[in-house]
């Protein structure tokens, strides 16, 4: 039996990311059209860090598969700590049909992935964010009507979990990533190469702009993150200064094409990475990329479970 897991962005190949693309989609027009954890079978979440979007939308989407959500609070689980991540590896394995982690290190999430027997799926690290690209990715595609050859600006700290996901899964779907961040701010140069490595076989491009006018110039989404990821907090005063240029106002999303879409994975906050005029403004599709997050993530979850038999 083949296992498959769903750990960062180029775990899938452009026709599997299409090909879960669709499938989000149909269970987004027909939410319980496919019953893959009917049983029902359990879907361990563990969360070590805060959460709010992914509790509720794997939670409701599990349940909407026909399985039973079992939240795992990470500080009483003590992975790592209390006992090893690949002991609790092996005793979730035998227990739940996926496990879904929302933890710090990538590292460990590989180490569950490779003891647990069952898939295991990326709830978000500090170095990606995979699941909130589909959502991404999906919402692109509804209020655009297609991802190849579009052009998409992330603006603001690059070195975080959410530039690191655009710049693969964008390139994975044909799209033309700029990132553009303060320095400091930049994207890992590894994460950087593969990217230009996917591009070179989608049709798209990757590239690191650090003026965010030039990177917005013509583009049709514009990404931003908060300045503040978790467990940054002591560096927030440094971090707003030097960041300052790349928030997202009015002015600076002008310079994108008539028509181009605003995406916020959030939590946002308002004068700072984004100006309020934007997020509540015309051009934000937020509230569409956070209900997404559900039917993208029960086309992982059912994706997975497939690949795997």
């Amino acid at each position: 039996m083949t296992t498959r897991h769903f750990l960062r962005d180029d775990d899938l190949t452009p026709a599997e990311q299409a090909r879960l693309l669709d499938l989000a989609a149909e269970m987004k027009a027909l939410p319980y059209s496919r019953r893959p954890l009917a049983g029902p079978r359990s879907v361990a979440m563990i969360f070590d860090k805060p959460t709010l979007r992914t509790q509720v939308s794997f939670g409701a989407g599990i349940a909407e598969l026909g399985g039973n959500p079992l939240l795992v609070e990470g500080r009483l689980a003590g992975i790592g700590v209390r006992e090893s991540v690949e002991d609790v590896a092996r005793v979730l394995g035998r227990q739940v049909a996926v496990v879904v982690w929302r933890t710090f290190h990538q590292t460990d999430l590989d180490t569950m992935a490779a003891h647990a027997g069952v898939p295991v799926v990326n709830a978000l690290t500090d170095e990606f964010h995979p699941c909130q690209l589909i959502a991404d990715l999906l919402t692109v595609r509804e209020h655009l009507g297609g991802l190849a050859g579009r052009t998409v600006a992330f603006v603001g700290d690059a070195a975080c979990n959410m530039g690191s996901s655009w710049l693969l899964a964008g390139t994975t779907a044909g799209m033309h990533v700029r990132v553009s961040a303060p320095d400091g701010y930049a994207p890992e140069p590894a994460v950087v190469e593969r990217a230009c490595e996917i591009a070179a076989a989608t049709g798209g491009s990757a590239a690191f702009v650090p003026d965010p006018g030039t990177a917005v110039e013509g583009a049709d989404v514009v990404v931003t993150d908060t300045w503040i990821s978790m467990g940054k907090e002591a560096e927030e005063d440094a971090r707003a200064a030097v960041l300052a240029p790349y928030s997202l106002t009015p002015d600076l999303v002008a310079r994108a094409r008539p028509g181009a879409i605003v995406l916020h994975c959030l939590p946002a906050y308002r004068g700072k990475e984004i100006a309020a005029e934007v997020l509540d403004g015309p051009q934000s599709v937020v509230w569409d990329e956070a209900e997404n997050r559900r039917h993208a993530q029960k086309a992982v979850l059912a994706f997975l479970l497939e690949e795997s038999r």
